[in-house]
């Protein structure tokens, strides 16, 4: 029998209640505010998210367009005042001493992978965040990585949350599995990787799949802790916007790392997602996120 063919994660009707109705045409080269459907330049998006102190900009790691996207959009942000703090989903908290000199312009290009153990962290080429890094160094902005160490995520992935002692949890108290819209999202995320393929709609069904959404959550919500937690040893301002870059699986429908943060604080969230590079225009679901760009 034929696999049914899964649905594009750009257009699922989850998310929020009001847009989850609405499809959006987007083409490429656009830039556009999903509430209203609007077109945008990239000062209207600084206008946009003035009243917002987190925006969060997804990506798919290896497409350099993204990521020249998102450093246009962080230098963008310091051109209309605003004070900018840069988290990073590359990084985990035992790597934040390199990225403090980074900031401070005391490591070469050739130091700062080195000391940040790059390669391990992430692995992906450094050239495609060049141009990130670049306007961070240029406007010495504060860096944040926001990851758990890669084997604390790994620990729940093979054996669970139930098995991590609560010494080693690194503050995170406990983890809400019960977000269904996250649920639809992930499996469908995950369909076709390997490990997950009787996962399916079921859920719950199959202990593996289950422990790997265990690690997902953990992941979504220890980023958005080490990001209230910098926020909390930092001074306050009505012009601060902490900017998130993280996998578009950790922004997409507000269910990710946007939840996350939603469940600990008032602080306004906005979110983008940087959509698959296409020369013919992408049909998503309005409730995607705030902002959406085609490449």
């Amino acid at each position: 029998m034929l696999r049914q063919k899964e649905p594009s994660p750009y257009n699922l009707e989850i998310g929020d209640p009001a847009r989850r109705v609405r499809c959006l045409r987007i083409r490429p080269g656009e830039l556009v505010e999903t509430r209203r459907g609007r077109k945008l330049t990239l000062k209207q998006l600084t206008q946009a998210v003035e009243p917002y102190a987190f925006l969060l900009i997804g990506e798919e790691h290896s497409e350099a367009r993204h990521h020249q996207f998102q450093a246009a959009v962080i230098d963008a942000l310091v051109q209309a005042g605003r004070s900018v703090i840069v988290g990073l989903e590359m990084f985990d908290r035992t790597k934040q001493h390199p990225l403090n000199l980074w900031t401070l312009n005391r490591l070469s290009e050739a130091e700062f992978i080195e000391q940040s153990d790059w390669q391990r962290q992430w692995g992906f080429d450094f050239a495609l965040y060049r141009p990130i890094f670049e306007v961070v160094a240029r406007h010495r902005l504060r860096l944040v990585a926001l990851n758990l160490p890669r084997a604390m995520v790994r620990q729940v992935a093979l054996k669970g949350w139930a098995s991590l002692p609560e010494s080693e949890r690194m503050g995170i108290a406990q983890l809400d599995l019960n977000q269904t819209d996250h649920r639809q999202l992930f499996n469908i995320l995950m369909s076709g990787h390997p490990g997950t393929e009787h996962a399916g709609h079921e859920g719950h069904a199959d202990p593996a799949h289950e422990r790997f959404y265990e690690a997902q959550v953990l992941w979504d919500t220890g980023m958005a802790d080490s990001a209230l937690r910098y926020l909390e040893r930092t001074v306050p301002s009505p012009r601060l916007i902490f900017v998130i870059l993280a996998g578009n699986g950790h922004v997409m429908y507000d269910v990710g790392i946007a939840l996350r943060l939603r469940q600990r604080t008032s602080w306004p969230v906005a979110t983008i997602v940087c959509l698959p590079v296409s020369d013919e225009p992408i049909e998503i679901r309005a409730s995607l996120a705030d902002f959406v760009w085609l490449p």
